[in-house]
Order: structure tokens, then C-alpha cells, then sequence
């Protein structure tokens, strides 16, 4: 309940923005939906870029899907992908599922924000997507191994970044055990990949040890709250404000 008056109290300052000057009446100012409709508020906020990072198993696509059903204003990022789908994928939601020929012209043409290869399969998160996305006023999450990340956070210094941490080797082991999709040695081999990836955590703004789901969900939750309200995001906000004390 508390949570959910916050978040609409969030909204309904951020659509100041278009409720100080509007060009035609606003729908802004009583009940905002998230993204905001106001070409005004859109053009002046442009959406952020979230990054959850961290080894196969450790929970981070589960938490970005959680937070995209109960943050407004946040879409998952959707990246091209040339390994099948695992049972419940859909293609353009969870993935753009396409073959190598297809992978390889996008990225023959830069297509691509950041573009890896991950235990024989390509993956790769389209700037085509991702500005559109930002232009329209959505924040977007990307769950990314560490390689991606890193190529975000070069690509887009001003993303916010969180490593999604297991809560133990032996979890980490039952987790990708429980899929079914792997062999013993393929879980070796992911179990070494993740203590290299976990041992970058120290490249990370946040660190989020997913042992609860729900806990790990409402921590992320408060650091996307917590960016929106940064001074550089708000700054056309507070001008807005201060002009109709004149």
C-alpha cells in the first residue's frame, strides 16, 4: 500500500514537467500511466538504461521480469539471440530468437549496443530498440552476463548497474541442477564461469544477493526509485516548479 501511494506520488511529480506549460490540456496532472502520454514529459525525461548482471543461475532474468510486472514505467530489454528457445520463450519477448546469418548482418551494420558469445551462442541487444525505447520515457532493465555489462557501461556510462549475487556455490549448483539442461560437465563449467564473474563485483554500483526473491525485487525496486529521483533526471522538473513562482 505504501509502496504503491510512493510510486504514484513519483509519477505525479514527474508529470509536473507537462502540468506547468501545456500546449493543449493534459492528461498528466490527476492520474498518470506509466509511460507518460504527454509528448512534453517524454521529449524533457528521457528513460534510463538498468543493468542486472551476474552468472547463469543467479536469478537475474527472474528479477527483471518481476520488476517490469510491478515497477510502472519499466521495459525489459529484448536482445537478438542465436540459441534456441528454452520450453516457455516466446520470441519478442523473452528474446528475438534468429540464426547466425541474420546475427551477423545486424552486427555487420553496428547494430548491436553490445554484442558476446556465451557457451557457443550469440547475444547481442540492438541500438535500434534501446533508443526508441529511451526517446518514448521508458526505463529499460537488461539482464546481462558480465561481458555485456561491461560493454554497457562503456557504451552508456550513465547506466545504472547492479550485480545479482547467489547466496552460496552449493544454491548456485541446485539452481542450474534443477533445469535439467545440462550435463555434469556443462555445470562445471558454468560453476567456474560464475566465480569469475562474481569476482568482478567490485565494478558494480549495487550488489543484490537474490536468496528471496520478493527481497531481492524490492531492493532494486527502491535503487530504480531512487535514480529517478536524481538531480540530473529531475532538473526539468525543478525549472518547471520554480517558474510558477514568478
Amino acid at each position: 500500500m505504501g509502496r504503491s501511494i510512493g510510486i504514484r506520488m513519483a509519477l505525479a511529480a514527474a508529470c509536473l514537467v507537462c502540468a506547468a506549460a501545456p500546449p493543449a490540456p493534459c492528461p498528466c496532472p490527476s492520474a498518470c500511466p506509466a509511460p507518460c502520454p504527454c509528448p512534453k514529459t517524454r521529449a524533457a525525461v528521457p528513460g534510463g538504461v538498468f543493468v542486472l548482471s551476474g552468472p547463469s543461475g543467479a536469478g537475474k532474468s527472474s528479477l527483471a521480469r518481476r520488476l517490469v510486472g510491478q515497477v510502472p514505467g519499466l521495459a525489459f530489454a529484448v536482445s537478438h539471440t542465436t540459441r534456441p528457445p528454452r520450453p516457455g520463450e516466446r520470441d519478442g519477448v523473452d528474446y528475438f530468437f534468429v540464426d547466425r546469418a541474420a546475427f551477423d548482418a545486424i552486427r555487420a551494420r553496428d547494430g548491436f549496443l553490445e554484442c558476446v558469445e556465451t557457451y557457443g551462442h550469440r547475444y547481442g541487444l540492438s541500438r535500434k530498440w534501446l533508443r526508441q525505447r529511451l526517446a518514448a520515457g521508458e526505463d529499460v532493465i537488461m539482464d546481462l552476463d558480465t561481458t555485456g555489462a561491461r560493454a554497457v557501461r562503456k557504451a552508456m556510462p550513465g547506466a545504472v548497474t547492479a550485480l545479482v549475487l547467489p547466496p552460496s556455490a552449493q544454491e548456485l549448483g541446485r539452481r542450474l541442477s534443477s533445469r535439467g539442461t545440462e550435463s555434469p560437465a556443462q555445470l562445471a563449467q558454468r560453476l567456474g564461469q560464475a566465480r569469475r564473474e562474481l569476482a568482478r563485483y567490485p565494478e558494480y554500483d549495487y550488489l543484490v544477493v537474490n536468496d528471496e526473491l520478493d527481497r531481492a525485487a524490492r531492493e532494486v525496486e527502491a535503487v530504480i526509485l531512487a535514480a529517478r529521483a536524481r538531480q540530473e533526471r529531475r532538473r526539468a522538473t525543478a525549472r518547471r516548479i520554480l517558474e510558477t513562482f514568478r
